[in-house]
Formats: C-alpha cells, sequence, structure tokens
C-alpha cells in the first residue's frame, strides 16, 4: 500500500479507528471477530497479526483453542460472518434479530454494526493480502520457501528444520505457494497492448448513444453469465492447517455464483434502490459515530486514485478502466448499478483479469503471487496494486450495502 500513501493514510486511519478508536465492542472482541473473519479465507498472515493484538489486549489465551471455547455471544455471530465473506445476498433481518433478541447474550444494534463493519474490512483484507502475494513469513507453515541451490543445502535445512515444521506441511506450502526466485512465471495467453485498451477508451468516450434501460439490463445479466463461466485460478487447498481450522466452521460454506444462485426470491441489489451515498453512509454512521466518514473517504481515494499513468503512457484519464473494474467486482456479488453500460467492461477487461479479480474477490485463498505476476504485464507494479486495492474497496463496500441494507429493514420492522 505504501505505493500509494494518500490511499495508505486513509485505510490506516480506518483500521486504527475500527479497532482501537471509540466504539460500542470491547478490544478483544474486535481483534477476535478479526481472526474468525480472516478465517473465512485461511489468511493465516492476518490471523497471525490479530492473535497479537488480542493478546496484548488482555484477551484469554483460551479463546484461541477454537470457537467453542469463546463467549456464546461471540459465537451467535459466526453465521453473518460466514455469510458476508462468500454470499452476502443471503443476509436477512432473522440474522439481525438472532443477535439482538437473544436474553442475556444479545447484541446492540450499535455493537452488530460495529461488528460488521469489521468483518467486511478482514474479508476484503484478505483479497488484498493474497492477491499481492502477501503470504505467511519463512519460517511459518503455508509460508514462502527459498529454492535450495544445492543437494548438500537441502540436507542443512533440513537437519536444522523447526520441530513443528513438519514435511507434510512443506510439502503443502510448496504446492500452494509461489517459490520465491524459482522461475519467471510461465508463458500466458496474449494480453491486449495498454494502447490498444487506450484506444478503447477514447472510442467509448466519443460514443453519444445513449442505451435503453432494458439493453442495460440485457448487458448486465450478460456479464453475470460470463462471470459464472470463468474458472478461478488455483486449487482448493487440500487441508486446513490446525491452528486456522480452530476458527472456522462449515468450510464447504463458499462463494457461489450470483447467476447461479438456487433462491429464487433473491433479487439483483440495485444501487438505485439502496446506494452508499444515499443510504448506507448515514445508517453506519448513526449507529457507530464516525466511521461513515472515514470509511467514504476510504472508498473515494480508491475509486478517484490516478496518477494519470497507464503502464509508460502518461497522461491518461483512467476513469472508465477504473469504473468497470469497480463496478465488475459489484457484478460479482449481484450488485447492479443502473447507469451505467456493463457492455464497457468487456471493452476494457480483458478475460484474463477478470478470472484474476473473481478469484481475488471470492476465492482470494487460491490466489498465488504468480497469478498475480500473469496479469496486467504491461502495467506497472504499482498500477496493479491499484487495482487489488480497488478489489479490497469495492468488495468491502458491496458486504457493507447487503448488510446495512438489512439493518435498515430490521430497524424499519422492529
Amino acid at each position: 500500500m505504501g505505493y500509494h500513501p494518500l490511499y495508505l493514510e486513509q485505510f490506516l486511519k480506518t483500521q486504527d479507528y475500527i479497532l482501537r478508536g471509540d466504539g460500542p465492542l470491547p478490544f478483544v472482541y474486535r481483534h477476535f471477530i478479526a481472526i474468525i473473519a480472516a478465517g473465512r479465507h485461511q489468511c493465516s498472515y492476518l490471523i497471525a497479526l490479530q492473535k497479537q493484538e488480542f493478546l496484548l489486549q488482555g484477551g484469554e489465551q483460551n479463546w484461541l483453542r477454537g470457537l467453542e471455547h469463546v463467549p456464546e455471544k461471540l459465537r451467535k455471530l459466526y453465521d453473518i460472518n460466514k455469510i458476508l465473506a462468500h454470499r452476502p445476498w443471503l443476509l436477512n433481518v432473522s440474522h439481525i434479530e438472532k443477535l439482538t433478541k437473544c436474553g442475556k447474550d444479545s447484541w446492540s444494534l450499535a455493537e452488530v454494526v460495529h461488528a460488521i463493519v469489521i468483518l467486511a474490512h478482514f474479508h476484503s483484507l484478505c483479497s488484498f493480502v493474497f492477491s499481492c502475494g502477501v503470504n505467511q513469513e519463512l519460517d511459518q507453515a503455508g509460508g514462502y520457501e527459498y529454492p535450495c541451490n544445492n543437494s548438500q543445502e537441502a540436507a542443512d535445512n533440513k537437519q536444522h528444520e523447526s520441530p513443528r515444521r513438519t514435511p507434510a506441511l512443506v510439502h503443502q506450502a510448496q504446492n500452494r505457494y509461489e517459490v520465491v526466485g524459482a522461475c519467471p512465471p510461465s508463458p500466458t495467453e496474449p494480453e491486449v497492448a495498454i494502447s490498444t485498451l487506450m484506444q478503447r477508451m477514447k472510442t467509448l468516450s466519443e460514443q453519444t448513444e445513449e442505451c435503453t434501460p432494458v439493453e442495460l439490463a440485457k448487458r448486465f445479466e450478460n456479464i453475470e453469465a460470463q462471470s459464472a463461466e470463468l474458472v478461478v485460478v488455483g486449487l482448493e487447498p487440500a487441508e486446513t492447517p490446525a491452528d486456522i481450522s480452530y476458527f472456522i466452521e462449515d468450510l464447504s460454506f463458499q462463494y457461489q455464483d450470483f447467476a447461479k444462485r438456487v433462491e429464487n426470491n433473491i433479487r439483483t441489489f440495485r444501487v438505485q434502490d439502496y446506494s452508499w451515498n444515499d443510504h448506507g453512509y448515514s445508517t453506519v454512521n448513526r449507529l457507530y459515530n464516525d466511521v461513515g466518514t472515514l470509511l467514504d473517504s476510504k472508498f473515494q481515494t480508491a475509486y478517484n486514485l490516478t496518477y494519470y499513468t497507464m503502464g509508460g503512457s502518461t497522461d491518461v484519464d483512467t476513469s472508465r478502466f477504473r469504473r468497470a473494474i469497480w463496478n465488475y467486482i459489484q457484478a460479482l456479488l449481484g450488485i447492479r448499478h443502473d447507469d451505467y453500460d456493463y457492455g464497457e467492461i468487456n471493452a476494457l477487461v480483458e478475460k484474463s483479469l477478470k478470472t484474476f479479480i473473481k478469484s481475488a474477490c471470492c476465492y482470494p485463498e487460491r490466489v498465488t503471487k504468480k497469478e498475480y505476476d500473469k496479469v496486467m504485464r504491461e502495467f506497472q507494479h504499482s498500477e496493479k496494486v491499484h487495482v487489488n486495492l480497488m478489489v479490497l474497496e469495492s468488495r468491502m463496500q458491496a458486504e457493507l450495502l447487503y448488510a446495512l441494507r438489512t439493518v435498515s429493514s430490521y430497524m424499519t420492522n422492529f
């Protein structure tokens, strides 16, 4: 994130506020909620950091032995954690009611909103961590492995291997993650050149013909159907490490393509009916003071961030490219912007980048640095990081839109 200091400042300010600032939840609850959020995507990196913070805040070591050892009040949050992480469109008023009307373990609505913000923040941060290739440190299971130069070095390493780092875990790590410095990325299909992309953006900006609402709806449905056919990168982890499985229930509950949902009563989320600017911002600020302002600044910074470059080209208006990526991410989660022509996505976001974005957003635990290296090969590293920031922020906003709309419905009904 240091490539984008303006964004980094907003990110750190927001994260510091939700974890250490004023708010209804106790500090140990905040860090434990962060742990179970990262657990949904098996993000050892974030789990390890939040375990340290949890213990520094005086959290009970026993809680880290698994969900069965935590207070019932925290356990009741898990369904919302699971749904928001993978299929946020399934969240409904009954989930909020279950938390707020459960006797001595009940949550206040302010506590629920604080927890939702933390969950969405860390779910989305998992997407950023994996999509940038930020994994475990060298001495941790699941971490990077430096290649040995010769058999003697390999033997020396094995002799001094940490006892807790079993051969099985080393084998798993080597298969799951990119080996640092091992080899250049494998050959991939040709990408659309940046010059071609710039020409397409110019052509789109010069078009004056407007689509009918019916045509716009069809183009959105087309993007949904196409995304459902994309095969995500990587493989599902064969085995969940024990220290992560402590914080996961129902591991089989994963992302499902919105276009293939089996729930007939779930309709596309239309931003014209419930938007961040007109609804979500005020709802979250009402129940959790000041956080809406921080979140809004962070969203706007990620969305509007530009240095007017694209690869080696300068003075480039990248707004159409940025909007296409942002709206594609939210389309994966069933959210439609009625005023947007989704046909622009096919013109500006090629298949390999769509696949990477879908993987980073919906299956981040399967993404490795190797996949990051394969896409957007003409772009600068900082520009690729910016795309990953948009995955983080667009996904987080989508989760919050579903959650805050549900909270608003709960407040209206009860």
